[in-house]
């Protein structure tokens, strides 16, 4: 039987092998000769064996193909031009547990047809078993997966914030001896691209603003060593919401913003006079986090109070990021639960957070 499969395999290799030095065949009658032209807004196919190359999202909204590099100037976010730029995004619900979002036609998707220029790559430091990447975690998987999703946004022309995910271990402090080397192996991997960002630590809690800033100064010089020009976002005491104790003493460092996370059915003007105060006077404020439910992710939502939010970061030129891209059974996922599927969404699998985020994208649409 093995020696009839071999004969029959040999007999399909020579048959393709006739095929191709005779040439190309004829197209059947009725179809066209020339090769498909990609639709309006779709990038071209790239050539068999050619790494893929970035293409160009025109789109009107900040993009690395036409802002380049970030950098901080004048107390705002701009481009390499020095215009002004905001980052309007959505974070993974984890790596571990959102790896099958981190596929070329969702961020396709997010990025050509939703308005999508951020992606939050959120890393656990602390979790059960292998999510947490300081906690017996797999820490080469984890950072296969950043490296896809660092990938998969530059292809697809989007900015994407590495995000070092501080929650229940409270103080940064405590995994610094794994903090610098993971921050100085994706210095080294990504200090060559336009599009990368890094978070240091995402919602130090339990802690004061001395402790989160003797943690970032020893993160930082550990990045501006391999990457000496990027934007670095450093969280704030509080789950990253007390900006004033941040502005009374700022780190001494070039190209710094500095976190705050809201949900707006638990954080209403109170919060948003902090960071109005805060970013007035200078402070460099990026919201990498926020929601529109309650802090703890679930009811109610308050998408009144969110409009404020977003009426605020836009005059101020605020960057956000909204938590999160998932369809776990919370009322801040952006999709429903139970859609299984990782692309291809339609309005109906969107939750109310989901389709708030949608309109809110297309509503701000500019660079």
């Amino acid at each position: 039987m093995k020696k009839l499969q071999a004969i029959l395999l040999a007999a399909v290799l020579l048959s393709s092998i006739l095929a191709g030095c005779a040439g190309t065949p004829a197209a059947p009658a009725g179809e066209a000769e020339s090769a498909p032209v990609p639709a309006a807004g779709e990038p071209p196919e790239e050539e068999a064996g050619e790494e893929p190359a970035p293409v160009p999202c025109e789109d009107g909204r900040a993009r690395p193909s036409s802002c380049g590099r970030l950098r901080v100037v004048g107390g705002k976010l701009c481009g390499e031009d020095g215009e002004s730029v905001m980052l309007r995004g959505v974070s993974t619900n984890g790596l571990l547990t959102g790896e099958d979002y981190l596929n070329e036609a969702l961020f396709h998707e997010l990025a050509w047809d939703d308005g999508v220029n951020l992606i939050r790559l959120a890393m656990y430091t602390y979790g059960v078993g292998s999510v947490g990447y300081c906690a017996n975690g797999d820490k080469e998987r984890h950072k296969q997966l950043i490296a896809r999703g660092v990938e998969l946004a530059r292809e697809q022309d989007m900015y994407v914030l590495i995000d070092w995910h501080i929650l229940s271990d409270g103080d940064p402090n405590a995994h610094i001896d794994d903090a610098i080397p993971f921050f100085a192996e994706m210095a080294e991997a990504y200090g060559g691209y336009d599009n990368v960002l890094y978070e240091i630590c995402n919602e130090p809690n339990g802690v004061d603003w001395p402790a989160v800033k003797r943690y970032a100064e020893q993160v930082i010089p550990v990045i501006r060593e391999k990457d000496p020009d990027s934007v670095i976002v450093v969280g704030s005491p509080d789950w990253s919401k007390d900006l004033d104790s941040v502005a009374a003493d700022p780190l001494d460092f070039d190209n710094l913003l500095y976190t705050l996370h809201f949900y707006s059915a638990s954080h209403g003007q109170e919060v948003r006079d902090m960071a109005e105060r805060a970013s007035r006077g200078g402070l460099l404020v990026f919201v990498t986090e926020f929601g529109v439910t309650a802090s703890s992710g679930g009811q109610p939502r308050d998408l009144e109070s969110a409009d404020l939010w977003i009426e605020l970061l836009e005059r101020e030129s605020i960057s956000y990021c909204l938590w999160a891209f998932s369809a776990a059974p919370e009322a801040c996922s952006v999709l429903r639960f139970g859609v299984l599927k990782y692309s291809g969404f339609e309005r109906e699998d969107y939750s109310p957070t989901g389709l708030w985020l949608l309109d809110t994208l297309e509503k701000h649409s500019t660079r």
